[in-house]
C-alpha cells in the first residue's frame, strides 16, 4: 500500500499539463473581408490574430466595448460564423530583406510573380510606426533627379521630400513615376525604388513590371501590389507594408523612392472598411480619421541626419481628381500633408504637351534647395517666362498686328521653351543635358530655329552630350555642336 501511495505521489509531483489559458474570440459576422468577433478582451490595436482551423490571420482595426473588428489577411471567404481566432501578441509586421529586390509581392510581402519563394531571412518591420521626430531629421538638400526636364527645372524634388502627383484620369501620372524610377539607375549606388500599386488592374501592373525589366530598373525595384481583385483589407494594408519595407533600407542608411499609386483608391478601401465597422461617416461618407490615415503614412518619409544613418525615403503619392477638381476632400487633404504638388493639366495633355505639367499650379516647397547650382542658375526664370508667355499668347489671339517686337520675341521664345519641355515616355534625360538645353533656349541658340525642328535638335543634342563630361563651357559645347548640325532658319 505504501509503495502505491509513493508511486501516486511521484506521479502528482511530476505531472505537467499541456493546457494553457488562451485569449480567444469567436466570429460573429464576416462582411467583405471585415470580421466582427466576440471576446478577445486582451487584444491590442493593430495586433495580428490567428485562426488555426483555417490557417488565416487577421489584423485588429477596431476595439469596441462588446466586440472587436479586424480585417482578414487572405481569402476571407474561408472564414465563417463561429470560427475561433487567438491572440498572438504580435503587432502586424512584414519581413523585409534584400531578396525582395526585383520581385512583385502582395501586402504581406509574399511573392505573387511566380518566381518561387523569397528567402526566409530578413527583419520583421512593423507596418505601423511613429515617424522619426524633428531632431532625428535633416533638411532636404540633395536632389532626386527625375530625368524629366519640366520637373527637374521647375518643380525639383529632393531626397526625403513628399511630392504629390495630381491630375485627372489618363493625364500621365503613373508615367512620371515610372520615368523617375527608370532614372534612378546608377551602376554603383542606385536609389532603391518601391512601386506600390493600390487597386490597379493586374494586367496593368504586369505591363508596368515588364517595362521596368526592359529598362533594367527591376534590379533595384520592389513592386508591392494589391490589385482590384484583392480584398479591401489588403488594399488598406498595402501602402503601410510598402513603407515598412522602405524603412528596412532606411535603417541601413540607403536612399529610397516610394510611389503610392494611388491614394484615392486607398481612401476608398478605408471608407469601405469604416462603413462596415459602423464608424460615423463624415464628408463624402469618409470617416473622421481619413486625414490621419494618410498623414501618418506620409510623415514616415524623411531624410535622417548623419547620427541616424543619413538615409532617406522620398515619396511620390499619386491622387486622381475628377474634372480637375483639386478642392475635393482627398486631394485637399493630401496637398496639405505633402511638400508640394506636380499638377497635370488635361488640356495640356490633349494638346500634345507631354508631360502635361502645369507650371502655374505645380509647386515644390523645397524649391532651389533640391537643385544643383548650375540647374538653379539656368532654370531660375523658367516658370516666370512660361507664365508670362501663357498670358501673352492668350492676348495675341485677339490680333498679332498690334504687338511690338519685344512682345513678339517673348512669344517666340515661350513657344520654344514649351516645345523643349515636351519629352517622350521612358526617355529620362541626364542632368547635364537638361542644363545645356535650358542654357541654349535662354541664350537665343534656338531663336532662329523652326518650332518643328526642336524635337530633332533635342534628340541629336542628347546623343552628342553622351560624349561630353564637363559642362563648365556651355557656349563652346553648343558652338561645336552647331558646326555639324544644320539649322533650318525661320522664314523671314
Amino acid at each position: 500500500m505504501d509503495e502505491l501511495l509513493t508511486d501516486i505521489e511521484q506521479q502528482i509531483e511530476s505531472f505537467t499539463s499541456d493546457h494553457k489559458l488562451q485569449n480567444i474570440g469567436r466570429v460573429k459576422a464576416v462582411k467583405d473581408g471585415v470580421i466582427l468577433l466576440d471576446g478577445l478582451s486582451e487584444v491590442q490595436m493593430s495586433e495580428r490574430i490567428f485562426c488555426k482551423d483555417k490557417g488565416l490571420s487577421a489584423m485588429v482595426l477596431n476595439l469596441a466595448e462588446h466586440e472587436v473588428g479586424a480585417v482578414a489577411l487572405g481569402d476571407y471567404t474561408k472564414i465563417s460564423e463561429g470560427d475561433v481566432f487567438e491572440v498572438t501578441g504580435e503587432i502586424m509586421s512584414v519581413k523585409a530583406s534584400e531578396s525582395l529586390l526585383g520581385r512583385v509581392v502582395n501586402a504581406l510581402a509574399q511573392p505573387i510573380d511566380g518566381k518561387g519563394q523569397i528567402s526566409s531571412e530578413g527583419k520583421l518591420m512593423p507596418v505601423e510606426k511613429i515617424a522619426p521626430g524633428v531632431i532625428e531629421r535633416q533638411s532636404v538638400n540633395t536632389p532626386l533627379q527625375t530625368g524629366i526636364l519640366a520637373i527637374d527645372s521647375m518643380v525639383p524634388i529632393g531626397r526625403g521630400q513628399r511630392e504629390l502627383i495630381i491630375g485627372d484620369r489618363g493625364t500621365g501620372k503613373t508615367a512620371i513615376a515610372i520615368d523617375t524610377i527608370i532614372n534612378q539607375k546608377d551602376e554603383e549606388n542606385p536609389v532603391i525604388c518601391i512601386y506600390n500599386a493600390i487597386g490597379q488592374k493586374e494586367s496593368r501592373v504586369a505591363q508596368l513590371v515588364e517595362k521596368l525589366e526592359q529598362h533594367g530598373a527591376m534590379d533595384y525595384t520592389i513592386v508591392v501590389s494589391s490589385p482590384a481583385a484583392d480584398s479591401v483589407a489588403m488594399q488598406y494594408l498595402s501602402p503601410y507594408s510598402a513603407t515598412a519595407i522602405a524603412e528596412y533600407f532606411l535603417e541601413q542608411g540607403k536612399d529610397v523612392l516610394i510611389v503610392y499609386d494611388d491614394l484615392t483608391k486607398h481612401a476608398w478601401a478605408y471608407r469601405q472598411i469604416s462603413l462596415i465597422l459602423e464608424r460615423p461617416p463624415g464628408r463624402e461618407a469618409y470617416p473622421g480619421d481619413i486625414f490621419y490615415l494618410h498623414s501618418r503614412l506620409l510623415e514616415r518619409s524623411c531624410r535622417l541626419n548623419d547620427e541616424n544613418g543619413g538615409g532617406s525615403i522620398t515619396s511620390l503619392p499619386i491622387v486622381e481628381t475628377q474634372f480637375s477638381d483639386v478642392s475635393a476632400y482627398i486631394p485637399t487633404n493630401i496637398i496639405s500633408i505633402t511638400d508640394g504638388q506636380i499638377y497635370l493639366e488635361t488640356d495640356f495633355f490633349n494638346a500634345g504637351i507631354r508631360p502635361a505639367v502645369d507650371p502655374g499650379n505645380s509647386v515644390s516647397r523645397v524649391g532651389g534647395a533640391a537643385q544643383i547650382k548650375k540647374m538653379k542658375k539656368v532654370a531660375g526664370q523658367l516658370r516666370l517666362d512660361l507664365a508670362q508667355f501663357k498670358e501673352l499668347e492668350a492676348f495675341a489671339q485677339f490680333g498679332s498686328g498690334d504687338l511690338d517686337e519685344r512682345t513678339k520675341e517673348r512669344i517666340e521664345r515661350g513657344k520654344r521653351i514649351r516645345e523643349l519641355l515636351k519629352q517622350p515616355q521612358y526617355q529620362p534625360l541626364p542632368v547635364n543635358t537638361q542644363i545645356l538645353l535650358l542654357y541654349a533656349v535662354n541664350n537665343g541658340y534656338l531663336d532662329e530655329m523652326q518650332i518643328s525642328q526642336i524635337s530633332d535638335f533635342k534628340e541629336k543634342f542628347t546623343l552628342y552630350m553622351q560624349t561630353v563630361d564637363n559642362v563648365d563651357e556651355p557656349d563652346e559645347i553648343l558652338k561645336d555642336f552647331f558646326k555639324t548640325y544644320e539649322v533650318k532658319k525661320l522664314e523671314s
